[in-house]
C-alpha cells in the first residue's frame, strides 16, 4: 500500500536543494565499473549499486543476471530492428538482476517520470540519497542533444551519485549534467531512432517488414516511414537521418536499497511521482 508524499518544511527543503553525495568526485573515479560489455550498461550500473551498497559482485555475474540483451547486427532488417527495440536491459531486468546478483540482500523500485511528473528532480533525489538508496537514471540520450552533436545512437542506464544545485553526478561514464537536461531525457515516449544507414544497408528486396505488426510498430507506422526512407533515396531533396521505432525502455528512476532494511521497506510504500497537470 502506497504511503502519502511526506510534507517537506520550507527549511528541509532548502537543505536539500543543496543536493547530496553518495560518493565524492575522487571517490567516483577509483569506484566505478566502466562499460563490461557490449549494451551492458544496465549491468555495469548494476555493479556499482551494489558496490554502493557494499555487496560485492563480479561483474561477470551481474551481467548474468541483468540478462542483457545483445543487437543482432548481422540479422535482416526486420530482425535487427526487433533486436535493437529490445537490446541491452529494461528497468525490470536491473532490478531482478540486482536482487539475483546480491541473492535477495538488494532490491528496487522504479519511478516513472513520464509523462511528465511534478517533481524538483535534484531536491527528490537528495532526499532519497541522503536516506542511503542509490539511484540509476534509465535515460533516452537521443532527447537534449548539445547542438553539433551527433545523435547518440541508444538509451542509456546510469548510476547518479550524487546532486548538487543545478548538477547530477553520474559514472559511466563520469559526468555532470543539468537538471534540466537530466529531466529532459528522463521524460520521454519509449521510441528509439535507428539512423538512416543502418536501415538503408540491411534492405533488401526480399525484405518483408510484415511481421513488424504489433499495436506500438502499426502506431509508429514503421513499414510506412522504411518505404519513405527508400523513395528519398531516388528523389532530390532532403532525407530523413533516423525512423523511430519501439522501445523496450521506459524512461525514469530506479532506486536501490538493502530490501530488510527500514529504507527498502518505504521504498516499496512510496507513492508514485505525481503527473503534472
Amino acid at each position: 500500500m502506497e504511503e502519502p508524499t511526506p510534507k517537506v518544511s520550507e527549511e528541509e527543503e532548502e537543505e536539500l536543494a543543496k543536493g547530496a553525495m553518495l560518493w565524492s568526485i575522487q571517490e567516483a573515479l577509483e569506484k566505478q565499473t566502466l562499460q563490461i560489455g557490449a549494451s551492458a550498461c544496465g549491468a555495469t550500473a548494476v555493479v556499482d549499486v551494489l558496490k554502493a551498497l557494499t555487496v560485492d559482485v563480479a561483474p561477470e555475474e551481474a551481467d548474468r543476471c541483468v540478462k542483457t540483451c545483445l543487437r543482432r547486427n548481422e540479422a535482416p532488417l526486420p530482425d535487427y530492428l526487433l533486436s535493437r527495440s529490445e537490446a541491452g536491459a529494461t528497468h525490470a531486468q536491473l532490478i531482478q538482476g540486482a536482487e539475483q546478483a546480491s541473492r535477495g540482500k538488494v532490491s528496487g523500485r522504479f519511478f516513472h517520470l513520464y509523462p511528465r511528473r511534478r517533481v524538483k528532480l535534484v531536491t527528490w533525489l537528495a532526499r532519497w540519497i541522503r536516506k542511503g538508496a542509490v539511484p540509476v537514471a534509465t535515460m533516452n540520450m537521443q532527447l537534449a542533444v548539445p547542438a553539433g552533436e551527433e545523435v547518440p545512437d541508444a538509451w542509456h542506464h546510469q548510476l547518479i551519485f550524487g546532486v548538487a544545485p543545478n548538477a547530477v553526478f553520474m559514472t559511466n561514464p563520469l559526468d555532470v549534467v543539468s537538471e534540466d537536461i537530466l529531466h529532459q531525457r528522463l521524460c520521454s515516449e519509449s521510441v528509439l531512432l535507428i539512423r538512416r544507414e543502418d536501415v538503408l544497408q540491411r534492405l533488401t528486396p526480399a525484405c518483408c517488414l510484415a511481421n513488424l505488426s504489433e499495436p506500438r510498430w502499426e502506431a509508429l507506422d514503421v513499414q510506412g516511414q522504411v518505404r519513405m526512407m527508400c523513395q528519398e533515396e531516388e528523389e532530390d531533396g532532403s532525407k530523413s537521418a533516423h525512423i523511430r521505432i519501439p522501445a523496450a525502455y521506459s524512461s525514469g528512476i530506479t532506486l536501490f536499497a538493502l530490501q530488510q532494511s527500514a529504507l527498502g521497506r518505504e521504498l516499496i510504500r512510496a507513492p508514485e511521482l505525481p503527473l503534472l497537470g
